[in-house]
């Protein structure tokens, strides 16, 4: 990861500047460096991870032109060679000094020729205008806000523009700001045409595609490691890399240290597909004590990503402290695409493909928002297969008529798809999928439930959630998350669009806690 932040006119110092843009040097701790254009400063922190030299150092410049970018540019070397026939000259091995001649040769036509996780700020000096533009996903995080004077600013993280503007909002993923616009360059949740291939010829797509994902995302010049939750999504990124890679992978699981359910699971995975592992434990004490923290670091109240939070933050903290790995692998998406335990609910198919298309396109506000701080905040680099672009754009495509539950069994496409290959052992591929938060120790929830219940009475909790009219909590527990939010974040809780909940207009997901254990069908899940 990196951050990056631009101040897109006249009337901010540099020593503001520096010190907002501070806030977020986690994420790129290696150098740091802002630089005026004439118009506006842009500045960028840098965790080395492609490119490891000084000559990849950012803001690139070409002419009177300068470029930041967090992103990972896959595919990048083929356009660095079409660029080099066209007489461009490059000076380092990054892939994103690839950026402004791109701009040169294409202008904003150019975002939809990358396959990308990324966000990036131009400065156009031949128009003395900014540019930006975000990834279709949202994985790579940008934000943006305007100052007393108009000003627009744009920042990695809202914590950069805390005190700079009134109101911060999320860059809206596929779009790139030109001439005081946002303009869509990919709705990637959109679907152009139905997929009618037949359920073998799908589930055999699927498998490329992912396995194409995960290999593009091995590529990099610092060392790589993986999360592994035992479950079914990342321990297929894991197995897949595994069988990619001639050394043994490195894995990394959490749990609390006395009802952790995939804590067992990983291990399993871990040594059918032979990875060096390590677990993490954490107690009561760390989840409490971290809680404010975490709060401050995602920059959201929803309850699902806080509790999700808890155990990713502390494994990533372990792996930053322990190890010098510098980029991470997750299992992120998968659930956006082929279901959660309350899609089993879906009443039909199109209400299923609606709400999956709906979930992609708030995902940067809740799952990969969850995945970047966590991962970030201790120097690493998140990498997320299931996000890969062509993968989504084809798992969306696909007849959901045949993507939703009829088999008995979640994500019944995806299992299948990789039940021949020995990939996983089968107890693994067709278990039952537990909620993240839970499986790392059902009791993480309750502790988290049962300290919000002793920091308000009844009285206190109805009066204190009244003045809140967006987002309003609704149990102690999502008081308690909002106020830690609001000390951080004052009046800035539309950055994140509402609560992360099932769909209460589904018969059976009329519920008042986001965790699938709530749910009718939970079943054996988390066993």
């Amino acid at each position: 990861m990196c951050s990056i932040m631009g101040y897109c006119g006249s009337g901010i110092t540099f020593d503001i500047f520096q010190l907002a843009f501070a806030k977020t040097l986690s994420r790129g701790p290696d150098d740091t460096r802002i630089i005026d254009t004439g118009k506006g400063l842009l500045g960028f922190h840098r965790l080395s991870i492609m490119g490891l030299t000084p000559s990849g150092m950012q803001p690139f410049e070409l002419d009177d032109s300068y470029a930041v970018c967090n992103g990972e540019l896959y595919g990048f070397e083929k356009q660095k060679e079409d660029l080099l026939k066209k007489g461009y000259t490059f000076k380092s091995g990054s892939d994103c000094e690839i950026l402004l001649p791109m701009y040169r040769e294409y202008g904003t036509d150019m975002f939809k020729f990358l396959d990308a996780e990324f966000a990036c700020i131009i400065y156009d000096g031949q128009t003395e205008e900014y540019i930006a533009a975000r990834d279709p996903i949202g994985i790579r995080p940008l934000y943006y806000g305007f100052d007393d004077n108009g000003i627009i600013i744009f920042a990695s993280e809202p914590k950069n523009l805390i005190g700079l503007t009134d109101k911060i909002m999320p860059f809206p993923p596929g779009h790139y700001y030109k001439d005081g616009k946002f303009i869509c360059y990919c709705d990637i949740a959109a679907v152009r045409e139905i997929c009618r291939d037949d359920r073998e010829s799908v589930c055999k797509k699927i498998h490329e595609k992912l396995v194409a994902g995960v290999e593009k995302r091995l590529i990099a010049d610092a060392k790589i490691g993986f999360l592994l939750s035992g479950g079914l999504d990342s321990s297929l990124v894991c197995a897949i890399a595994a069988k990619k890679i001639k050394t043994p992978i490195k894995t990394f699981a959490i749990g609390m240290s006395e009802d952790a359910i995939d804590l067992k699971y990983a291990k399993q995975v871990a040594d059918y597909i032979g990875s060096d592992h390590k677990e993490i434990y954490m107690t009561p004490e760390d989840v409490i004590s971290t809680l404010d923290e975490v709060v401050y670091l995602l920059g959201t109240y929803d309850i699902t990503t806080i509790r999700a939070s808890m155990g990713m933050y502390l494994v990533c903290k372990a792996i930053h402290e322990q190890t010098d790995i510098r980029v991470l692998l997750t299992g992120e998406i998968s659930d956006e695409l082929f279901g959660y335990k309350y899609t089993d609910f879906a009443p039909n198919a199109e209400e299923f493909q609606k709400e999956s298309q709906k979930r992609v396109r708030e995902l940067h506000m809740y799952d990969v928002l969850r995945a970047d701080r966590c991962i970030s905040v201790n120097s690493l680099e998140a990498r997320v297969p299931f996000g890969d672009l062509d993968f989504v754009e084809y798992v969306m495509s696909i007849d959901p008529e045949i993507k939703m539950n009829k088999y008995g069994k979640g994500k019944y496409l995806l299992r299948h798809a990789f039940e021949d290959g020995d990939y996983l052992p089968k107890e693994i591929l067709w278990r039952e999928k537990a909620a993240f938060s839970d499986a790392v120790g059902h009791s993480m929830v309750d502790y988290l439930k049962e300290y919000a219940q002793t920091q308000y009475t009844d009285k206190q909790f109805e009066m204190l959630s009244e003045k809140y009219t967006h987002a309003r909590p609704f149990t102690k527990e999502s008081l308690l998350y909002r106020e830690i939010f609001e000390k951080y974040y004052p009046g800035q809780s539309e950055m994140i669009v509402d609560f992360w909940m099932p769909n209460k207009s589904w018969k059976g997901c009329d519920v008042n806690d986001p965790s699938a254990r709530v749910l009718s069908n939970y079943g054996d899940s988390g066993k």
